[in-house]
């Protein structure tokens, strides 16, 4: 595994980057920065024209409340492997404020095309073919570029469903408080209920579901050796996305009745497979954790004792219950760092099986596994023990 003195020469120059290469980053982190103020600029905008200020911050307050269900669905999802938190934050805030803005741009936009040239009420026309398709590409352009930008953080299905998951609950998030706020300025108290019992109670997850099956493509086309499926996987995800988004638009334009029989015969068992698709994406992602851990086993980094308990939410954390009454926040902190190590090991071999081996690669498996033993040593050599 050890490289020998050449590679570790050249891996530590490349870790200082060429002044080009740090020029070019600074452009780049400030162009994002300027577009990141720019849809915010808009979203703001929006509010303030659609519902002013006093509707639009009520709307903010109540828009919250589904979010305490959501997100803490998907960080369920996410808890043997976790996610860098910034990524996670910068996935919701792309949802949050920059596909909210490109939608209601280009939403707004190409309704009054259509009404432009045809002379119809372009509304029903928008919700079930435009809205759908420009939506999902504002939501999974997001996951893509966390993809793009992270690959060593997207580890397969289990990522692309997290990512897409709050990339879409930070979309919801930005809609609701333009839908709460006219809904409150139209309707009232009650109209500001209804609306949130809707959006916020009955379909909290219908963003989410839509643009995991983007997700999904693309955590398929992170780990798949065929060129072909890296290309058809996340179509076809968005191709079900912009499906099933459209299908529940439909619903919710064709009355209360059209709404009700999609809602039950549509919502619900898709509901119900999604959340049995992400048990089963976990459960993949434990035995991934088991496999390529079981091969440190035997090499002699780790024990088996070990393996079983990185491979199980519940031991993991009384493991970390463990470390805390033995040696306080210090021994359970060492636990902390071994298990995402130890997880972050796990998938970078899986990628190793796959034929992803570098000097970086390696050099980053050298890395954890060092973290690994570091911590290990501290809760190890317990008393406790």
């Amino acid at each position: 595994m050890d490289r020998g003195p050449g590679v570790t020469a050249r891996l530590a120059g490349a870790a200082v980057p060429p002044r080009r290469l740090t020029l070019r980053r600074w452009v780049s982190g400030g162009l994002a920065l300027l577009g990141l103020s720019l849809c915010g600029l808009v979203l703001l905008g929006a509010v303030g024209v659609s519902t002013g200020p006093g509707a639009g911050l009520l709307g903010l307050a109540f828009a919250v409340l589904p979010l305490g269900i959501v997100v803490p669905a998907f960080l369920w999802v996410d808890r043997l492997e976790s996610e860098p938190r910034r990524l996670l934050l910068l996935a919701f805030v792309w949802g949050a404020v920059v596909a909210t803005a490109v939608a209601l741009v280009a939403n707004t936009g190409t309704m009054a095309i259509i009404a432009g040239t045809t002379g119809a009420d372009p509304t029903s026309l928008g919700a079930v073919l435009v809205a759908p398709v420009v939506e999902e590409t504002a939501k999974g352009t997001g996951v893509l570029l966390v993809l793009r930008r992270h690959r060593r953080e997207f580890d397969g299905v289990v990522d692309g469903l997290v990512y897409a998951g709050l990339c879409a609950a930070g979309f919801a998030f930005g809609e609701n408080i333009l839908y709460l706020g006219r809904a409150f300025n139209e309707a009232g108290a009650e109209g500001l209920v209804a609306t949130l019992v809707l959006r916020g109670v009955v379909g909290p997850f219908a963003h989410p579901i839509f643009t995991c099956c983007t997700g999904i493509g693309l955590g398929v086309a992170a780990f798949t050796r065929s060129r072909v499926l890296r290309v058809l996987a996340p179509l076809l995800g968005w191709l079900v996305a912009v499906a099933l988004h459209a299908a529940w638009n439909l619903s919710a334009v064709a009355g209360l009745e059209g709404f009700v029989t999609g809602y039950l015969f549509m919502q619900v068992p898709i509901f119900a497979v999604f959340v049995g698709l992400a048990t089963w994406a976990r459960r993949r992602e434990a035995r991934i954790v088991v496999t390529e851990l079981g091969r440190y086993a035997r090499a002699g980094w780790l024990t088996d004792v070990d393996v079983a308990m990185l491979g199980s939410v519940a031991a993991r954390r009384a493991a970390r219950s463990w470390a805390r009454g033995a040696g306080g926040l210090r021994l359970q902190s060492a636990m902390v760092t071994f298990q995402d190590a130890a997880s972050d090991l796990a998938m970078l071999r899986h990628r190793m099986q796959l034929g992803d081996v570098d000097d970086h690669v390696l050099a980053e498996e050298r890395r954890l596994l060092t973290a690994m033993m570091e911590c290990r040593a501290q809760f190890v050599g317990s008393r406790a023990l």
